[in-house]
């Protein structure tokens, strides 16, 4: 079977290579996961979702489930896993991804990481098939050099309570490296600093979707530490698109994907206040252990590799996901606090 390459990555060549391919997407019920199934079907694609279901819903995949070039196996991917038929792509999104989802579930966090990503890499080796590793900034800990660049090694608590979660995807992108200089496998590795959009829960942690829940039914906004801390936002649309244009580049070292403009936390809080037309009070709260300072990602390779940088302004993507947040989130004050991180 011959295999798609990108003559414009991020362009037009780019998408159309997953027309009539088939892709498995590990976490397919999650936030970023069910987007991204989404939009391969958009595409032409077979798309077969993989979840457990530990963090994800069915509900994020309500209206691809009737879709014919879509199915779906409830797999925990920790475990040795398999799809029938020819493969084209993995994308492998499985993880639990909100520090209150890590701090919940932290062995299976370092066990999706770890025997995840080596369960999808054999798939991918097994198929032929092209292999992308959905990382994340959290990489780089809390950095010592901004922007951060992917030659950065970061500065990471190997033992900290964010460590399940930074350690699994560093362990990953060793795998997804072994696998690609072995030739194993074609491995594509992304950092996706932090995402936003209509399907986060309410109360997974992030500060847009706790911000968001807290404004509209009148709670108190709970900014960690000062709100001086900063992050990167990126609407999950510019995102999704980020990882098909990696997915099919001939560039296989680490691609950050994320939006280069900061805003702090108390910002973000003010912003979305003003944007749900909320009385709520801002207050503070602790910062947690081990929060970064600042997280801002150096996109210039994903310009010059996938020719990807985000187009969504970030006062639209609040738009819309609150938009979306109004008709789905409960109507009741949920038990989250804003961490700062998002």
């Amino acid at each position: 079977m011959s295999r798609p390459h990108a003559s414009d990555p991020g362009g037009t060549a780019a998408t159309s290579a997953f027309a009539h391919r088939t892709a498995v997407v590990t976490g397919a019920a999650g936030f970023i996961g069910s987007h991204l199934c989404e939009r391969l079907l958009d595409l032409g694609a077979e798309v077969v979702g993989v979840d457990n279901l530990l963090t994800g819903h069915l509900d994020n995949l309500s209206g691809l489930r009737s879709a014919g070039r879509f199915s779906f196996q409830t797999d925990d991917v920790s475990q040795p896993f398999g799809v029938s038929g020819p493969v084209d792509f993995v994308f492998h999104l499985a993880s639990p991804a909100s520090p209150l989802d890590y701090a919940r579930h932290p062995l299976a966090t370092l066990k999706v990481g770890a025997m995840g990503t080596l369960n999808a890499l054999e798939l991918a080796e097994a198929k032929q098939s092209r292999f992308l590793l959905a990382s994340t900034s959290e990489v780089y800990g809390d950095p010592l050099v901004h922007p951060q660049p992917e030659h950065y090694w970061g500065n990471v608590n190997p033992v900290g309570p964010r460590s399940v979660y930074d350690e699994a995807k560093r362990y990953a992108e060793a795998l997804a490296a072994c696998f690609q200089r072995s030739g194993n496998a074609r491995t594509r590795i992304v950092r996706i600093f932090n995402t936003y959009g209509p399907r986060m829960r309410a109360d997974d942690g992030r500060a847009v979707p706790t911000f968001m829940q807290q404004a509209l039914t009148g709670e108190p906004i709970t900014v960690a530490g000062d709100g001086g801390q900063t992050r990167s936002l990126c609407f999950v649309a510019d995102t999704v698109e980020g990882l098909l244009a990696a997915a099919t580049a001939d560039h296989a070292d680490p691609v950050n994907l994320g939006n280069p403009h900061e805003i702090t936390m108390l910002q973000l809080a003010e912003e979305i206040r003003a944007l749900a037309r909320s009385s709520s009070a801002i207050t503070f709260v602790p910062l947690p252990a081990d929060d970064p300072k600042r997280r801002c990602p150096d996109i210039a390779s994903a310009l010059a590799h996938l020719g990807w940088e985000p187009t969504t302004h970030l006062r639209d993507g609040l738009r819309r996901t609150l938009g979306w947040a109004e008709q789905h989130f409960p109507r009741q004050a949920t038990a989250t606090t804003g961490r700062g991180v998002s």
